[in-house]
């Protein structure tokens, strides 16, 4: 390694972020380079991320609901998903679900992340009724709601667009999506993790349709499996491309594999390591300028990665996230839920002020059993 060439590089990419320059491809797998000191990529992240967010750390009260794990795709990264006739395999009824809303709604939470398995046996009208019925029940529960996996498969067995998909539910209920199943984009790379599962042009054009409809969507990325740096700083150009263009991208969530319960576990025996976890936090935050928020996803890294996280780039830790099964059946260590209190605390503890938003990112303000939201959404760091 040439050092002063290593050095030169270094202050290159530093005086951009301090400029608010955009880096390129090749700046962000510099920084993944483990020479490349971790703090002081950290440190750029800190940066950006305060410019935009200033001293404030976002958490929501929320809940998950996974009607069913059979799943026709079966990836081998998936140590949630079953074959109908596996006796882990589960369905639930129209009472299981409306009682996952109740209990969300007694919990004071103001969303519902909902996605599941692909199920041969069950139509989109099923899917569609999940939503219509938790919607009519409980108007004020936001429902984020199906991957592009699963709307693409929608669109496909009842040969509608994916516009016409998407403005079906959201008549229905629907609030916004989840940033599920983007796992990596490169082609390769996916053949081997999740060969049978829509593709990343199919996962992009869902999110694009989406905001053409002015739904708000998240981004997500799997990573610590078979992929490379170039596979990761690859997946974070096509997600800025993508914002550029359309802006309806809310948050990115970098998401740690966890080989546990996988056809994968023999080829990547371990998660990635703490260090991998805020290192990719922070290049996500330095190469993503055009998205508001990066999340420190506590079930994927473990509660004390997400709170330093918090230093390296994220202004996010999710929320109270009761009934999450994906994974924790791939060998999340993570508790089950985390309290408001307990959130607050880590925030703060990292040095933030915590604030409770909605899924759209805006202010919620509480009395009691009571709570509103703030009209516009706000921007803590101007």
């Amino acid at each position: 390694m040439n050092l002063d060439r290593f050095q030169c590089d270094l202050r290159s990419i530093r005086s951009k972020v301090e400029a608010g320059e955009r880096l390129s491809g090749e700046d962000g797998e510099f920084l993944f380079r483990p020479e490349v000191d971790l703090h002081e990529v950290g440190q750029m992240a800190d940066l950006v991320r305060r410019r935009r967010n200033g001293t404030v750390a976002f958490y929501n009260i929320n809940a998950h609901l996974n009607p069913t794990n059979v799943c026709i795709y079966r990836c081998p990264l998936c140590a949630y998903s079953r074959d109908s006739d596996d006796p882990g395999a589960y369905v639930m009824s129209r009472e299981e679900i409306l009682a996952r809303g109740r209990e969300a709604v007694a919990n004071g939470a103001t969303e519902l992340h909902i996605v599941g398995g692909v199920h041969p046996a069950k139509d989109y009208a099923w899917y569609r009724e999940i939503l219509a019925s938790l919607h009519e029940a409980y108007p004020a529960l936001h429902l984020k709601a199906w991957t592009p996996v699963e709307i693409a498969w929608f669109a496909q067995s009842t040969g509608r667009t994916l516009r016409a998909i998407l403005e079906d539910l959201i008549a229905a209920g629907l609030g916004s999506m989840p940033g599920g199943g983007a796992e990596i984009f490169d082609a390769e790379v996916r053949q081997r993790i999740a060969p049978r599962k829509a593709d990343a042009e199919t996962w992009l054009a869902v999110h694009r349709a989406a905001h053409e409809l002015g739904l708000r969507t998240n981004a997500t990325m799997l990573y610590g499996h078979l992929e490379s740096v170039r596979h990761r700083v690859e997946h974070l150009l096509r997600l800025r491309e993508l914002q550029d263009k359309a802006g309806g991208f809310q948050a990115f969530i970098p998401l740690a594999f966890h080989p546990q319960g996988t056809r994968l576990a023999g080829l990547v025996p371990h998660p990635p390591t703490a260090l991998d976890d805020l290192r990719t936090i922070a290049v996500s935050r330095l190469l993503l300028d055009n998205f508001d928020h990066i999340k420190a996803y506590w079930i994927s890294l473990g509660v004390p990665t997400a709170q330093i996280a918090l230093c390296y780039g994220a202004d996010d830790l999710d929320g109270t996230v009761r009934h999450e099964k994906i994974h924790h059946e791939a060998g999340s260590k993570a508790p089950e839920t985390l309290s408001v209190e307990e959130l607050e605390g880590l925030i703060r503890e990292a040095g933030f002020t915590p604030i409770e938003r909605d899924t759209l990112y805006r202010r919620v303000r509480r009395h009691g059993a009571k709570w509103a939201v703030e009209e516009a959404p706000k921007n803590p760091g101007g």
